[in-house]
């Protein structure tokens, strides 16, 4: 039972009320310096989690992971006729996919009553399209299906719906950037368009992007096939090199690939930067946090020198004091990665509630100019290990000096004074 005392003097150092560092303001600013480092960490992880997360998740599965273009025939200078019924059933053959869906894509402007707005638009089948998008589940009036049974009908997001100003079944009118000649001089391709559905997903598209009916978008550009093939694999990670494989092994030679890295891929990996180096400079915090609780052990060490003195007169050795101040500092440190621990999870799942009422109340609009409009927030359990395990290892680290000068106590010296 030799390591019991050991460790009954340390707890008794830590919650004893007269030799306690905890209840003073040197122990306080320690503890505290650590409580809040630890909790500001585990609050920034979790925002780019839910950062990564909700593009992964949200964005990328409304959004195609990646879309196999019909290139123009170098000789007719237009698209070569294809199959898109064949290719897609040639591409749900290959054992990582789970969906392939035709698509027209194409830009323009929306004009109703004086309101001018730039769009995206995309000519869907609504029975292919939900194998591959998750558009479905964010409808807030209307259905996805309903564009196969109202004659140019349109989908759009609920944001573009309100800066509009229009409601489900008014019409508005979409401009193309194809100019007709004609004997009365040259016109812009229009069309009137009948809104049959409303969607908010909480990201950029809600703004910027229209769903039609496929055949509507090709008659809108004026072509006799799609545009393209989009695909879903079971690892987004691996989707570009599906599509290679299908664009290999498929039976038209006129295609070509363009994957969701090519324009969200950036924005993946910066997100995975900021948060390595997030965690890199916020470390740093915890570890000047940490080593407050040297200044704390030394006054500690300080007010205990006669004690030392006397366990070491009754027989303990340099290790037994050495090792009585490194589980007072561990306890001193897990107390304080525990609070932090606490109050950064706590914080964290509150946060985006925060945000929405402080955004609401001020009428802010901070998250603007990212993908989303909202704050989002995920607790990761390695996350929170590694955190754990670091600050933890500063702590011990911390604790190696005040303990190596406990050790180094002389008991004639300091008894001699005593007396």
């Amino acid at each position: 039972m030799r390591e019991d005392w050991r460790i009954a003097i340390a707890l008794r150092l830590l919650f004893s009320a007269r030799d306690s560092r905890l209840i003073s303001f040197t122990g306080l600013i320690s503890i505290g310096g650590l409580v809040l480092a630890v909790a500001v960490l585990v609050t920034v992880l979790s925002v780019m989690n839910g950062f990564e997360r909700e593009l992964r998740e949200r964005v990328l599965g409304v959004l195609p992971q990646g879309t196999i273009y019909i290139q123009d025939d170098p000789i007719l200078s237009e698209k070569a006729p294809t199959n898109w019924r064949r290719l897609v059933t040639e591409f749900l053959a290959h054992p990582e996919v789970t969906g392939a869906a035709p698509v027209v894509e194409g830009k323009g402007l929306i004009v109703h009553e004086g309101a001018l707005v730039g769009v995206n638009f995309r000519g869907v089948a609504p029975e292919y399209e939900q194998t591959v998008s998750i558009l479905q589940n964010f409808f807030v009036s209307g259905a996805l299906n309903d564009l196969a049974t109202s004659p140019f009908g349109v989908v759009m997001g609920e944001a573009l719906a309100a800066q509009l100003g229009v409601e489900l079944g008014n019409k508005i009118t979409l401009v193309l950037p194809r100019v007709n000649y004609t004997l009365a001089g040259p016109s812009f391709t229009t069309k009137s368009l009948r809104l049959v559905g409303l969607f908010r997903v909480g990201a950029d598209l809600d703004k910027h992007q229209l769903f039609v009916h496929l055949p509507v978008a090709m008659r809108l550009k004026r072509q006799p096939d799609i545009d393209g093939i989009v695909i879903r694999s079971t690892d987004l990670f691996s989707v570009h090199r599906v599509m290679q494989e299908l664009i290999l092994a498929s039976s038209s030679k006129h295609l070509y690939a363009v994957s969701w890295m090519r324009q969200y891929g950036n924005l993946y990996d910066a997100i995975h930067t900021q948060k390595s180096t997030l965690f890199l400079l916020l470390i740093i915090l915890v570890a000047v946090a940490a080593f407050n609780l040297v200044s704390n052990l030394v006054m500690t060490l300080i007010d205990t020198r006669a004690g030392i003195a006397i366990l070491r007169t009754l027989g303990a050795a340099p290790s037994d004091i050495q090792l009585i101040f490194l589980v007072h500092g561990l306890a001193v440190g897990c107390i304080g990665i525990l609070l932090g621990l606490l109050i950064g999870v706590l914080l964290t799942l509150s946060l985006s509630g925060i945000y929405a009422a402080i955004s609401e109340l001020f009428s802010l609009n901070l998250m603007s100019e990212y993908f989303i409009r909202y704050l989002p927030t995920e607790i990761m359990l390695n996350d929170l290990f590694y955190i754990s395990a670091l600050s933890l290892m500063i702590c011990l680290v911390a604790t190696v000096y005040p303990a190596a000068r406990a050790a180094a106590v002389v008991p004639v010296e300091v008894l001699q004074h005593e007396i």
